[in-house]
């Protein structure tokens, strides 16, 4: 079954936004599960095709197709004051967090607007150091620790979100 676009936001709750481009299986599964457990629409925004758990009804994918950056005008252009949006993507947060919004990383790490412009300076910082040739190392490989962090904190911050 097919639905609208006023049948996606035309929702009491909040919503959870998911910047779904680079996200893990694992937060995958977490928030799909905590979407149904709580009520909650879950949106997936995406330049590409992911798979989703079926039979949640709580859970839709928004394609929004290729080019850089429209996962992330697309999240910013249609979340609400309230929600709650999962990204690893520090600029993205950095454009949400006014909205008052509440913001995580896949890893666990809440952004805030007492600490969002700090990790934007770092990952700049770093960005131009690549730039310049000099070697970085890249995250580490997702695992078991920010798999564990991750839901508490998708658990801490739904339980505040739902509060309000």
């Amino acid at each position: 079954m097919t639905q609208t676009k006023e049948e996606y936001f035309n929702y009491d709750k909040l919503k959870i936004w998911v910047d779904a481009d680079a996200t893990p299986r694992d937060v995958i599964t977490i928030v799909s599960k905590a979407g149904s457990r709580c009520e909650v629409r879950v949106l997936f925004v995406s330049n590409h095709r992911i798979t989703l758990p079926l039979n949640n009804p709580y859970v839709r994918s928004i394609p929004v197709g290729s080019g850089e950056d429209l996962a992330d005008d697309y999240i910013v252009d249609h979340v609400d004051k309230g929600d709650l949006v999962i990204t690893a993507d520090i600029p993205l947060a950095a454009r949400v967090v006014d909205q008052e919004v509440f913001v995580i990383s896949p890893r666990g790490e809440e952004y805030n607007k007492e600490n969002v412009g700090e990790r934007l300076s770092i990952r700049d910082f770093m960005h131009d150091l690549r730039s310049t040739g000099i070697q970085t190392s890249g995250p580490k490989p997702y695992g078991s620790r920010d798999k564990k962090l991750f839901a508490e904190t998708l658990d801490r911050l739904l339980t505040k979100a739902l509060s309000i």
